[in-house]
């Protein structure tokens, strides 16, 4: 059995950029997390080091960027577009990274500020990366605190979102865990969703799965499967919600990250283990 090569974890000067990689190696993704800028982890690196995953502010969705957060109606104020008037993101890291093994686990808190600057939902994001050569694993336990009173408005789209470099020329495939493929997967609910696509620089295809976990609410959830293969767990798109002031809301999700086709009955058993 091969032994992993050691997890490093590393933290730019200004704290705005957190890159996790192999020991002697690239990184395997990078986590931004910018003064005035919504979190996002772009790129994403394939796990054998060949491709980049994500993509960050494609033309036909500009506010997209790579893996992130985000609802498009709360308490009216959009923290989704990035449009003018909408709300904004106030990003930090929280405390030092720290690598156990062949896990590195971070975190970061943001306060969601409406455009009159009043702090409507405080983020946190914890993160694990659980590397195992041939794939690895990211697993977001995410809350998010009201501070006042919020609703959380029915949209198309919301919550963590994926986006990947699809190209219409070079197709994609996304497949759920009923077995509903591409835009059938649209709105429909469901405990997993994984992508594959060609990659550029890579001789095959490689993607990732979304994993909800039956604790969070509302599960299995209502999935966004778009146009161009951007997926999110949306619970927004059955329903609105909402959180007292001084509640939270919180969820879990593994996003599984390969190379090759997608296999179903692997994630099959991969969300079993992860529901366990």
């Amino acid at each position: 059995m091969s032994v992993l090569p050691a997890l490093v974890v590393e933290v730019s000067a200004n704290n705005q950029e957190v890159w996790i990689r192999r020991e002697h190696g690239a990184p395997l993704l990078t986590h931004r997390i910018r003064a005035g800028q919504r979190p996002s982890i772009h790129p994403i690196i394939a796990p054998d080091g060949i491709g980049v995953l994500t993509e960050d502010a494609p033309s036909h969705h500009p506010w997209q960027h790579g893996l992130y957060t985000g609802f498009n109606l709360v308490n009216g104020i959009g923290f989704w577009k990035e449009a003018p008037g909408d709300g904004t993101f106030e990003p930090s890291l929280l405390g030092a990274p720290a690598v156990s093994g062949n896990a590195a686990r971070w975190a970061l808190e943001t306060a969601w500020k409406a455009p009159d600057q009043t702090v409507v939902i405080t983020e946190r994001q914890d993160w694990t990366l659980t590397d195992e050569g041939t794939t690895f694993d990211l697993e977001l336990d995410w809350t998010l605190h009201a501070g006042i009173d919020v609703e959380i408005g029915q949209y198309m789209a919301g919550g963590l979102f994926l986006r990947m470099p699809y190209r219409e020329d070079t197709g994609a495939e996304a497949i759920n865990s009923d077995g509903l493929r591409n835009r059938d997967a649209e709105k429909q609910r469901a405990r997993w969703v994984a992508i594959a696509m060609p990659i550029a620089g890579r001789p095959d295809w490689a993607g990732m799965a979304i994993m909800d976990h039956p604790a969070n609410p509302a599960h299995p959830v209502t999935w966004r499967v778009d146009n161009e293969f951007g997926i999110s767990p949306s619970r927004c798109i059955a329903e609105s919600w909402s959180i007292p002031a001084g509640a939270a809301d919180r969820y879990r999700y593994r996003v599984h990250v390969f190379h090759g086709a997608v296999d179903p009955a692997r994630l099959d058993t991969r969300w079993r283990k992860f529901a366990d």
